[in-house]
């Protein structure tokens, strides 16, 4: 058994990476296409996303859970799996994770990897409101939360040994759908250190990244736990 200051470190250590990878890969491919290389694209930061969070789930997994993500662990705090000190000690360590991961990468790499993409930050497209940024970020996470449900809490979940490639391909995927609308946050984490390290950019459209995951955070965990897990919840 782990102790609370063990898994406050797990999801930091976690989330940073996540963020340190999805970020830095958008990062490094805006300098190889600066310098006249051909970048990895859409593809390429889909598949770092992904698999940044598949490791970091299979990783951690056995010590917090491997939220790494505010929406799961809202999820699991309106599901009754988790304790509401312990959910926000996991907020702020997701955040804190995340704000490291942004100030790594404009400490480390070159201004010019990094500032043109603003740290890789997630923002609207041109044509895309707020209302329709919030919807598409509240289904993706939607997805990605249900998959974390039934990989993971559910205790018959037929991928549970695997449950990390099962939640990094889902956020790939869903990144293939979303990032030219929205950035595909899907984790209000993700979103917030490369926003607050860049301050005062990129907070007119923050409001999306928070309301858009949690709500989908929270329908999700609901709606497996009412329907799926009725002889797993806790009492």
């Amino acid at each position: 058994m782990y102790s609370l200051p063990q898994k406050l470190l797990a999801e930091f250590i976690g989330t940073f990476t996540v963020v340190f990878v999805a970020a830095g890969a958008i990062c490094a491919d805006q300098y190889l296409r600066a310098t006249g290389q051909t970048g990895a694209g859409l593809l390429g930061s889909a598949l770092a996303y992904g698999l940044a969070v598949a490791v970091m789930v299979t990783a951690v997994g056995h010590v917090s859970g491997a939220h790494l993500n505010p929406a799961v662990t809202i999820g699991c705090w309106v599901t009754k799996r988790l304790g509401t000190l312990q959910s926000i000690g996991y907020g702020i360590a997701q955040l804190l994770g995340s704000l490291a991961a942004a100030y790594s990468i404009s400490a480390i790499l070159p201004e010019s990897a990094w500032r043109p993409v603003s740290l890789g930050a997630p923002d609207l497209a041109s044509d895309f409101t707020r209302m329709h940024g919030m919807v598409l970020e509240a289904v993706l996470t939607f997805i990605v939360v249900f998959v974390m449900f039934a990989s993971v809490v559910d205790d018959k979940g037929a991928f549970r040994r695997i449950a990390g490639l099962a939640i990094g391909f889902t956020v790939s995927a869903n990144y293939l759908v979303g990032e030219p609308f929205t950035g595909a946050a899907m984790n209000p984490a993700r979103a917030f250190g490369p926003a607050l390290a860049l301050n005062p950019q990129h907070w007119q459209n923050h409001g999306v990244y928070w309301i858009g995951p949690l709500f989908g955070g929270v329908l999700a965990g609901v709606i497996y736990d009412r329907l799926f897990l009725r002889n797993q919840r806790p009492a």
